[in-house]
């Protein structure tokens, strides 16, 4: 892919783009898809929205073909406009997890690492759209020595052009200084490449809403879930995101849309349940949303 410009710190690219040819190995049907497939999903209404899922991939722990199974199975039944992945993987044995799934999927997969592009092994975060990219990029979030990245697409979704971030924050530095600088950061990335398009920022936030180094956010963004879960206590363990069967339960993992942008939002956690196994398809619960385009002059 070819970078077309490279400001303030970020590298940003247009469509027509060469994708890297990466091919899944073909999943086997499971007992847990056909549950799956059996539950619904809220219809689409005839006003425009934005479907988006927020998933954690934890890599390519406890059995990833199995798990890869599973998550495909339930992205292919929700069929969201766009999917924002965290923690996604590739090694010498291991094709892009991301790409993986896009291939599977029929999507346009956006894969962004700290990571040097010539290694083998790179990790980072990803962003499936079902409409191609009309510009996309990625920013290196300081402090440089965390190791966290911020990627961004701009796509059409029902012709309404939107902005997609997809972040995974620091979790080593209890203060939360380390996270205020990324979403500082991250803020800065957003203002000079959003435009006029409406954005929606999500991932794994490794930390709760409430926390001080979320106030930018809490100012100009609407966390979806609790917006659609109004009156709700969500901060309580039966909405956590962290699955308690491997992590302390906490809500962690959100989708944020800007304020004014979107009308009154649906939201549910996702992949929160184990298969006829008892297997689990992350260490993460997902986050799917749908936000309702607000009106534009002239609709």
């Amino acid at each position: 892919m070819s970078a077309t410009s490279a400001q303030c710190g970020h590298t940003v690219h247009r469509s027509g783009f060469v994708r890297q040819a990466w091919k899944c190995a073909c999943t086997v049907a499971m007992a847990w898809m056909l549950a799956a497939c059996a539950a619904t999903t809220s219809p689409r209404d005839e006003a425009p929205a934005l479907d988006v899922v927020t998933l954690n991939l934890w890599h390519d722990r406890e059995d990833w073909p199995h798990r890869q199974a599973m998550i495909e199975a339930e992205l292919r039944r929700l069929s969201p406009d766009a999917i924002l992945l965290q923690e996604v993987l590739q090694d010498e044995r291991l094709p892009n997890q991301a790409q993986a799934l896009a291939d599977a999927l029929g999507y346009h997969a956006f894969f962004v690492s700290v990571d040097a592009t010539d290694p083998a092994r790179r990790y980072g975060n990803a962003i499936l759209t079902r409409e191609p990219a009309t510009l996309r990029g990625f920013r290196r979030l300081q402090p440089d020595g965390a190791y966290r990245i911020a990627g961004w697409v701009r796509t059409n979704v029902q012709g309404h052009p939107v902005n997609l971030y997809v972040v995974h924050l620091d979790f080593e530095d209890r203060s939360g200084a380390t996270r205020a600088r990324q979403i500082a950061d991250l803020m800065a990335f957003v203002e000079v490449t959003r435009g006029d398009a409406p954005v929606v920022i999500g991932g794994d936030f490794n930390t709760t809403v409430g926390t001080a180094e979320m106030a930018p956010l809490r100012a100009r963004f609407v966390d979806a879930y609790a917006a659609a879960h109004a009156g709700v206590a969500v901060e309580g363990d039966a909405h956590a995101t962290l699955n308690a069967r491997f992590n302390p339960p906490a809500r962690i993992d959100r989708i944020h849309a800007q304020q004014g942008a979107f009308g009154t939002a649906q939201a549910r956690r996702i992949l929160d349940t184990p298969d006829a196994d008892g297997r689990w398809a992350s260490d993460h619960f997902g986050i799917w949303a749908r936000l309702p385009f607000a009106p534009r002059l002239g609709d």
